[in-house]
C-alpha cells in the first residue's frame, strides 16, 4: 500500500501532505530515531525503526492519502466489520465445540484463527468490527444500513465476551460509550440500555460459561486483593518498564531493548511465561517479551522524547478530529458516519494501548485504524464532507 501510494503521488506530481499531516504523522520519527541509535544492537535498532514507522507513520500516511471519500471509508468499516463477523464466528464455533484455545483447564477460549500463541488477535479484530458497526449504525444512513450495522454490533458482543480478553472489553465499552455521546445524551441512554440487556440475553445462558466469565470481569479489580498470575505479571512487568525509564528518562533503553533489561528490573513475582495450549497447537510456554502496556513499553524503550512525540501525534490526531466533528454538528445538525468510525478507532486504539501493545498479524489493522483517524482529522476531502 506504501509503495503504491508512492508511485500515485510520483505519477501525479502533487504535494502529498499538507504542513499540519506532515507534522503530526511525522513528528514519531524524531523519538524513534533517537531510541533507534540506542538501541543494544544495529539490527534491532533498524527492526524496531522499520516496525514503528510502518505501524504509525508510514501505513496511516497511505492511508490518509489513499481513501478518496466517505464511500472509501464505509468500505474500509464494513470490510472490518465482515472480517469481525468471521472471525467471530470461528471464535464461536471453537467455544461451544471445546476446540479453543486453553482456559482454566478447558478449551473454551474463543481465538478465531490467530492461534493461541495470538490469544489477543480476534478480539481485537471482533472489537475494531464492533467499532465500525457501531459508528455505521449512528451516522447519516439509509435507515436499513443503520439497523443492520446495529444488528452486526449486537452479534459481535458475544465472541467479544467469549474471548476472555479484559483489556478488549473495556476498550469496547469506554469506546462505545463514547460514540453515544458524541451522536446525542439522550440516543446514549436508549441505545446503552438496549446494549445492555442484550449483553444479558447472549451470557444468559451459558451455564459454566457464565461463571468464567463472572470471574474473568470480577479480576479487572482484583489488583491486590489475591490477582490471578496474569494479572501479576502485567504489574510486575509495568513496574519493570518504569524501572527502566527511570534509569534512563530521556531517551530510554532503545529499540527492542525491553526484553534484554526486563530481568535486572523485574521482581521474584514475574512467572517465567505464560502457558499457551489448544486451539489446533500444542503446549507450549511463551516468554513475556513486553508490559502489555504501549505507553510504558515507549516510555522504557524511547524514554521522554519518544513517548511525548508519539504520544503527542496521537493526542494531536484526536483533539482534530473532535474538533472536525463538531464542525461537522454545526454545519449540518448531525455527523457523519466517518466521523464516528475514525474517531471511535482511535479512540479504542489508544484505550486498549493501556492493556496491550503492538504485535501479531492484527498489528496491520492498528495502522489503518490511525490512518482512518488522520483521514477524518487532517484530510482535505474530510474537512470538505465536515462543511459541506
Amino acid at each position: 500500500a506504501v509503495l503504491y501510494c508512492a508511485l500515485r503521488l510520483v505519477r501525479d506530481r502533487r504535494r502529498p501532505l499538507s504542513r499540519t499531516a506532515a507534522v503530526v504523522l511525522g513528528l514519531p520519527v524524531l523519538g524513534l530515531a533517537v531510541a533507534a541509535a540506542g538501541a543494544v544492537s544495529p539490527g534491532a535498532g533498524l527492526a524496531g525503526l522499520g516496525r514503528y514507522l510502518q505501524v504509525f507513520v508510514l501505513v496511516p500516511a497511505a492511508v490518509l492519502l489513499l481513501v478518496r471519500d466517505r464511500a472509501d471509508v464505509r468500505l474500509l468499516a464494513w470490510s472490518m466489520a465482515g472480517l469481525a463477523l468471521w472471525q467471530g464466528a470461528v471464535g464461536v464455533h471453537q467455544y461451544v465445540t471445546g476446540t479453543g484455545a486453553s482456559y482454566q483447564g478447558e478449551r473454551i477460549r474463543a481465538v478465531g484463527t490467530f492461534g493461541p500463541q495470538d490469544v489477543m488477535g480476534m478480539a481485537t479484530v471482533v472489537s475494531l468490527g464492533l467499532v465500525c458497526a457501531v459508528g455505521l449504525a449512528l451516522g447519516r444512513t439509509p435507515v436499513r444500513q443503520r439497523l443492520f450495522a446495529a444488528g452486526c454490533a449486537l452479534v459481535l458482543l458475544l465472541p467479544l465476551a467469549l474471548s476472555f480478553s479484559r483489556g478488549a472489553w473495556i476498550a469496547t465499552a469506554v469506546t462505545c460509550a463514547v460514540q453515544l455521546l458524541l451522536a446525542g445524551v439522550r440516543r446514549a441512554l436508549a441505545v446503552g440500555a438496549a446494549a445492555v440487556a442484550a449483553a444479558v440475553v447472549l451470557v444468559g445462558g451459558f451455564g459454566v460459561g457464565t461463571a468464567m466469565l463472572q470471574e474473568r470481569v470480577g479480576s479487572i479489580t482484583q489488583v491486590a486483593d489475591a490477582p490471578d498470575q496474569s494479572v501479576t505479571d502485567r504489574y510486575t512487568m509495568w513496574a519493570a518498564a518504569a524501572g527502566m525509564w527511570r534509569e534512563r528518562p530521556l531517551t530510554g533503553v532503545g529499540l527492542k531493548g525491553f526484553p534484554e533489561h526486563r530481568d535486572a528490573h523485574a521482581s521474584l513475582a514475574l512467572s517465567s511465561g505464560s502457558e499457551t495450549d489448544g486451539a489446533g497447537a500444542g503446549y507450549r510456554r511463551q516468554p513475556l517479551l513486553s508490559p502489555h502496556n504501549m505507553y510504558l513499553l515507549v516510555l522504557a524503550e524511547q524514554g521522554l522524547i519518544g513517548l511525548l512525540a508519539l504520544a503527542g501525534s496521537w493526542l494531536a490526531l484526536l483533539v482534530l478530529g473532535l474538533r472536525r466533528l463538531r464542525a461537522a454538528r454545526r454545519a449540518h445538525g448531525a455527523v457523519p458516519d466517518c466521523a464516528f468510525v475514525a474517531c471511535g478507532l482511535l479512540v479504542w486504539q489508544l484505550t486498549d494501548f493501556a492493556y496491550a501493545d503492538i504485535g501479531g498479524p492484527s498489528t496491520v489493522l492498528t495502522a489503518v485504524c490511525f490512518g482512518l483517524a488522520a483521514w477524518w482529522a487532517l484530510g482535505l476531502r474530510a474537512q470538505e464532507v465536515a462543511e459541506r
